[in-house]
């Protein structure tokens, strides 16, 4: 598995995120023509080489008009839908990202989405440096985001709405959940626009995880500092540990006065926020009256959503939580080809093992229903179908063997390849498994919202360049 880790010795925003994928091998001509499709005028993305503490890095300027107008979420998002050079991926990503920062800024300001509006970080430089990153993480073809824990420095900023702490409200709000460390520095480390990165994209914060490091990337800040170089680095490469294992939050609590409609309700809006998983347990409660043990299995990042909801929905008095290591297949969705048609299901393996179908019942159903069969022969046309493909690829794995990595479970990861088969992958960094596999993986992860920071910028002939926050 391709990762990424955000070393954040002095933080983090969003043009040092931009320059370090810049500096680790992100195309920046690719770059350069997604941010030019956002249609905004007379933009030029300027990267240069610097020195900060005597090390090598890139650093990121954003030259663009003075503007004054403060955009909302809906500006920013009809920006991004109508950029024709973004992927489907990209646009995600960079969406998630304004997202999390609106949802902080609406709840710092006790307000709506749709009444929120951005100060600086709707600023031009910011969604150059959002949608360039979006187009970055999506270029190095990066699986899983990892970062070390992160300093947010000390003093205080001058951001629209007057002098703030550091962090500042918003950019507090999207660190939520997020391991920081003190950082005896008297300036402004992490930016909203770097928080919320980290929110959308980091799955886990940790020392430097086992892998194989195939390129390591280093963007500078805009500020020096005398006892340390203004720099974030970023690794990445491949894994070398078994992708079948992860880290799960598991939500528990118990419900004696809430009603069968309620739970339904809650568990719904548990899963629209992403929960892996959400079941209840019958069980006997104090004074012998029967109740409800509701348990949510979800991501670390996404602990403080879940119990947002359960608190809200349930009214509960207390959630116990717990960290658990979690072993599991890798999976995929995935779509087959078969002789009553087309039906849609999820792929799982384990390494070294072959892989495995489960068709979905919601499409076997439609099948059954439209073609007036039992369910249980669409399920076993399905499996059929498969094993048939299955055994195609292999077949065609043990003559061609043109430099892709295979993980034994014929998938070919890396390189393009093609496998005449029925089941087709559509992977967003462009795998073509002509087995008739079709995949669908979104890169991106998720997490939490943003703040307002003052900028101060330099004017020349009418544009301004930005200066780094950091």
């Amino acid at each position: 598995m391709r990762i990424a880790y955000l070393d954040c010795v002095c933080g983090i925003s969003g043009d040092m995120t931009l320059a370090a994928l810049i500096d680790a091998g992100a195309d920046l001509e690719q770059i350069v023509r997604g941010i030019e499709s956002l249609g905004l005028p007379d933009v030029e993305l300027h990267v240069e080489t610097v020195v900060k503490g005597g090390f090598r890095a890139l650093q990121i300027e954003v030259e663009h008009p003075e503007q004054h107008a403060h955009r909302h979420l809906a500006d920013i998002t009809k920006l991004i839908e109508g950029a024709e050079e973004l992927t489907k991926s990209q646009k995600k990503l960079a969406l998630k990202i304004f997202q999390h920062i609106a949802e902080a800024e609406a709840r710092v300001h006790g307000t709506t989405l749709d009444k929120i509006h951005f100060h600086e970080v709707g600023a031009i430089d910011s969604i150059v440096d959002i949608v360039g990153v979006a187009i970055g993480f999506d270029l190095l073809g990066v699986d899983e985001v990892i970062s070390s824990p992160v300093p947010t420095g000390r003093g205080r900023i001058e951001i629209a709405h007057g002098i703030c702490p550091v962090p500042a409200p918003g950019t507090a709000e999207l660190l939520k959940g997020i391991p920081l460390v003190d950082l005896p520095v008297e300036a402004e480390l992490t930016t909203p626009t770097g928080a919320a990165i980290l929110k959308a994209l980091v799955t886990r914060y940790s020392a430097l995880p086992e892998m194989t490091v195939e390129a390591i990337g280093y963007g500078a800040g805009g500020r020096d500092f005398p006892d340390r170089a203004n720099l974030l680095r970023l690794f990445v490469g491949e894994s070398t540990t078994l992708p079948e294992s992860d880290e799960v939050i598991q939500l528990e609590t118990n419900l004696d006065d809430v009603t069968p409609e309620v739970i339904g309700y809650t568990k719904q809006k548990l899963f629209e926020a992403g929960a892996v998983e959400v079941f209840t347990t019958p069980i006997q409660m104090k004074k012998n009256r029967p109740g409800v043990l509701l348990s949510v299995l979800c991501r670390p990042s996404d602990m403080d959503q879940m119990e947002d909801i359960i608190f809200t929905e349930t009214a509960t008095f207390g959630i116990r939580r717990s960290l658990m290591q979690r072993s599991k297949r890798a999976r995929q969705s995935c779509v087959i080809e078969t002789p009553i048609g087309q039906l849609h299901g999820k792929l799982g393996w384990r390494h070294g093992e072959r892989p495995l179908f489960t068709p979905e019942f919601e499409s076997c159903a439609k099948i059954a229903a439209e073609r007036r069969i039992p369910i249980r022969e669409v399920y076993r046309t399905a499996e059929q179908a498969f094993a048939e493909h299955l055994e195609a690829v292999f077949e065609q794995h043990d003559h061609d063997h043109d430099g892709g990595h295979d993980d034994d479970c014929g998938h070919d990861q890396g390189h393009d390849h093609d496998h005449d088969g029925g089941l087709s992958h559509d992977h967003d960094h462009t795998h073509d498994h002509d087995v008739g596999h079709q995949h669908d993986h979104d890169h991106s992860h998720d997490h939490d919202g943003g703040h307002d920071h003052d900028h101060s910028h330099d004017h020349d002939h009418g544009k301004k360049k930005k200066k780094k926050k950091h």
